[in-house]
């Protein structure tokens, strides 16, 4: 089944090509008028008395190639098919549309069809008359043994180069002799999780490992070198970055890129910049260019590290401003830096005391929740983000805890619901977190001011429904609390009772099939149909492990 947004599939790159020129920030680029299936993307501010710089190669790769045209980069970039070299005569249009008296370098990554098709379009150009040269790119060290590297993310390091002698005036021979002094400097490697998927690929042929990871991944899918048993970002970036320092020269500072493969959270990428920046390279490192997609795989869920020795020329093309999309400046490698800050939030005051009843219900609360986790998580996976059970569980653990360590004020009940309030907000997150501080911040304050506890409890409940939005029918804990609060303000000593009210208040939302709070109000009614409602339940629990005391 089709893992992409597209039109028809022989349209997919011209369409993107497309997509990609209309958002150039810059707006200087434009698409050659050729033949239908030539796709080349230029500069519309070239001056032709410069070296040109044209690199290309399969689509796939976004942003690369059209993402790096623009002044400070890249002249003109050709684009295959996904994933597929650009023809020959592709390559040849390329080099006369944008080649002047200066001539042009072309960069290529280190693939049999790339090398092939721009290395005849070369020839045919220089025997046109036009000087050309050609650096292959081949940063890719998983295969150190194979003389042909290939050409992975590092490449666009090379662009970066080329194009900023190119930029300021420097002739043929000087931009092809600092790309080549670039290209010696380049080390990359990649890892993933799983390939990609291809458009229109009837069969899947995603390859996944449950609890490993390729490294060595290459950025057409191609399998890893090797297959590690880890998904340990700190594991992981310590194997990269290990193969690296076996290639590395042993001195000279760095810049490091570190590339999404395509199919990485923002949030992963930041962690794995935080493993690579206390990596055994950071103290070498200098500059750091991403986290970002640069030369992507399609939708891979992997990254590559790139590491380029730095000399004073390379930093200063590295340094240089470009009006590119794709193109991130560098930043410096530098540490965390913390604030200090002398605010607290209010805390409650309390002395801790015995109360073997209340420690007692404190105990079988926290007990019941804590046991619960696994069962919660999974009720709520059916309606919800399955996070119910860790987050009352968490909660739980952080009570007992003080439970456990004699810290809590159980001889002052008022004292001791604002405590819960406290530390609920604190451990247990996101809204059900506030949602039972408030609970049990307003039930303290109630039985402060001289309320009766079940009373206060449902001072607590109306709180809870005026600042969730929630009330009984609504699909939540509610269902359940509300029913058995009201059956212990009947009968105060009658926990069976409560419990069955709290049960058949957690049935109900069974066969409710319209949520009107939480994430489940997002569902539709086959979703909610035939599942309890995770709160509900835990409140039912709660009060059946009370009555069983």
């Amino acid at each position: 089944m089709s893992q992409f947004f597209y039109n028809q599939r022989e349209n997919l790159v011209n369409d993107a090509i497309e997509g990609a020129i209309i958002a150039s920030p810059w707006n200087n680029l434009a698409r050659l008028e050729s033949d239908p299936a030539i796709r080349i993307v230029v500069r519309q501010d070239w001056d032709k008395s410069n070296v040109a710089v044209i690199s290309g190669g399969g689509a796939g790769h976004e942003p690369a190639h059209t993402g790096f045209v623009g002044k400070g980069m890249l002249t003109a970039a050709v684009c295959g098919d996904l994933f597929a070299s650009p023809s020959v005569d592709a390559v040849l249009t390329a080099i006369q549309a944008v080649t002047g008296d200066a001539g042009c370098l072309l960069i290529v990554k280190n693939y049999t069809g790339d090398r092939l098709n721009f290395g005849l379009a070369a020839e045919k150009a220089r025997r046109m008359g036009y000087k050309v040269e050609m650096v292959i790119v081949g940063d890719d060290i998983s295969l150190p043994d194979n003389k042909h590297p290939r050409g992975i993310a590092g490449t666009l390091l090379i662009h970066k180069v080329a194009g900023y002698f190119a930029e300021n005036g420097y002739n043929l021979d000087t931009v092809t002799r600092e790309a080549r002094l670039a290209m010696a400097r380049v080390f990359s490697i990649g890892v993933a999780l799983a390939s990609c998927h291809l458009p229109a690929d009837p069969n899947d042929g995603v390859r996944h490992h449950s609890g490993q990871a390729e490294l060595g991944m290459g950025i057409h899918g191609e399998p890893g070198v090797s297959i590690v048993d880890t998904q340990n970002s700190v594991e992981i970036v310590r194997m990269m970055v290990d193969k690296i320092r076996a290639v590395l020269p042993d001195t000279g500072r760095l810049v490091l890129m570190l590339n999404n493969l395509g199919g990485v959270s923002v949030t992963e990428m930041a962690i794995i910049t935080r493993e690579l920046a206390h990596s055994a390279l950071g103290a070498r490192t200098d500059w750091l260019i991403g986290p970002a997609a640069l030369v992507s795989a399609l939708d891979m869920k992997g990254f590559s590290i790139t590491a380029m020795v730095l000399e004073e020329s390379i930093e200063k093309a590295l340094l240089s401003e470009v009006r590119t999309a794709g193109w991130l400046p560098p930043v410096r490698l530098r540490a965390q830096r913390t604030q200090p800050c002398a605010i607290r939030s209010a805390r409650v005051e309390f002395t801790p005391s015995e109360n073997a009843l209340a420690g007692h219900y404190v105990e079988t609360v926290t007990a019941t929740l804590s046991g619960l986790e696994a069962e919660l998580n999974a009720l709520d996976a059916k309606v919800g983000d399955g996070d119910t059970g860790s987050t009352f569980a968490a909660g739980a653990r952080e009570i007992a805890h003080q439970l456990h360590q004699h810290r809590l004020p159980l001889a002052q009940l008022d004292t001791l619901c604002a405590l819960i309030g406290e530390r609920l907000t604190v451990v247990m997150g996101g809204s059900s977190g506030v949602l039972m501080s408030i609970f049990f911040t307003a039930a303290g304050q109630a039985i402060h001011e001289g309320q009766p506890f079940v009373a206060a409890l449902q001072a607590g409940l109306t709180q809870m429904k005026f600042y969730g939005g929630a009330d009984v029918g609504d699909r939540t804990l509610i269902d359940a609390l509300q029913p058995a609060l009201e059956a212990l303000a009947q009968q105060p000593d009658n926990l069976s009772a409560a419990y069955l009210a709290a049960q058949a208040g957690a049935d109900a939302t069974v066969h409710a099939t319209r949520a009107n709070a939480g994430r489940a109000s997002y569902l539709n009614s086959d979703s909610l149909a035939g599942n309890m409602d995770p709160g509900a339940h835990a409140v039912a629990m709660v009060f059946k492990a009370l009555a069983q005391r």
